[in-house]
């Protein structure tokens, strides 16, 4: 009997590269603001070693900064020293050792950057706080408390940013993850560029589509190169900007398929974050449409986030070819055996951990 067909869709592994995924379920990547110069502690093992054991397939740490100023609050993970390799091996360690594929995604926050911490308000820091200057590719505030007025960054700027990346993709390898994805959504640095809301610059980085992508594609291209052939590469972006005048579905379809030319395999389709004052239409699955339209349009792997939260609305995006993987976040905060509960509702049983037998 073919087992494929009494397995839900979602409980039907995945093999990207030589990387297979037990399910289809991934944990997304949270910030939780809880290091320390960048260093990975207890919190973190524990908050994604949980999500690991609770059946995910695939288990993401948070946005980590390539360099210090890459940093949302001073309270990131980091990747910008070999400092922050042990730390982070010992959860990848653990990861793998119950189940799940460990990934981590590199990120550099741009004009976000230099943030309080969530719980005290999250606004920008000033210099006597502890704050530092940040960078993007056009001297533009985002706005409202995040007023920090950006330096627009040279060209010696966008290398040195270029080369952050690719050293910490070789720490990500030396601390053992073998999923790794670049963040170019939410607001951030790779956005910043490719948003033609955020990025007003004249020179190879502005103006046309082409030169918006470029640093993007440049990165993935420098990246592909010292990350394995073996090992997958995925791209977080936001599809669309909710904003007039941004970047559209029709944009990332393109991106899309250009990254997939340079080796990325899988397209993480969120949407937003760039500028405050967009309209968005929040509701469960809202963000779907942009990864089934993206696999579509550009013949390449997705994962669909945002809002999702039941288990036969997670299988039926896969079942209906709308994204390849399902990524929780706020759902796995709620519960971190949420796959577990999610067989269960869809009559499967997803093997539990030894120690937890008699219980699960």
């Amino acid at each position: 009997m073919d087992k494929s067909i009494s397995t839900p869709h979602l409980f039907q592994p995945l093999t990207v590269r030589s990387i297979t995924l037990r399910n289809r379920i991934g944990v997304s990547p949270m910030c939780q603001y809880s290091a320390a110069d960048g260093v990975a502690n207890d919190w973190h093992y524990v908050h994604l070693g949980s999500r690991a054991v609770g059946g995910a397939g695939l288990v993401i740490v948070e946005a980590t900064a390539v360099s210090p100023e890459g940093r949302i609050t001073p309270g990131c993970l980091g990747l910008w020293s070999d400092e922050h390799i042990k730390p982070l091996a010992r959860i990848a360690r653990f990861v793998k050792a119950n189940g799940a594929v460990a990934g981590i995604q590199i990120a550099h926050a741009g004009r976000k950057a230099s943030a309080d911490l969530p719980w005290h308000g999250g606004a920008h820091l000033s210099a006597a706080r502890g704050g530092w200057d940040t960078i993007a590719p056009s001297a533009i505030p985002f706005g409202g408390d995040l007023a920090k007025v950006p330096g627009a960054m040279s060209a010696a700027d966008i290398l040195r940013v270029q080369n952050d990346f690719v050293a910490a993709a070789q720490r990500a390898l030396a601390a053992g993850f073998e999923w790794l994805e670049l963040h170019a959504a939410h607001g951030y640095l790779f956005n910043e560029f490719l948003s033609p809301l955020t990025n007003r610059r004249t020179d190879n980085y502005g103006g046309s589509f082409e030169n918006r992508i470029r640093l993007l594609l440049d990165t993935t291209r420098a990246v592909r190169k010292i990350w394995p052939d073996t090992l997958p590469l995925a791209v977080r972006i936001s599809a669309v900007d909710w904003m007039e005048g941004g970047w559209q579905i029709e944009d990332s379809i393109a991106l899309a398929k250009l990254l997939k030319s340079e080796g990325v395999d899988l397209m993480d389709c969120s949407s937003g974050g760039v500028v405050p004052d967009a309209k968005i239409s929040v509701k469960p699955g809202y963000q779907v449409p942009f990864a089934g339209a993206v696999r579509h349009g550009a013949g390449i792997a997705t994962a669909a986030v945002g809002f999702i939260t039941e288990p036969r609305q997670a299988d039926e995006i896969v079942r209906l070819g709308q994204a390849d993987v399902v990524l929780l976040a706020r759902q796995m905060l709620v519960d971190p055996y949420w796959p577990a509960h999610a067989a269960k509702a869809l009559g499967y049983k997803l093997p539990p951990p030894n120690q937890y037998a008699r219980a699960w």
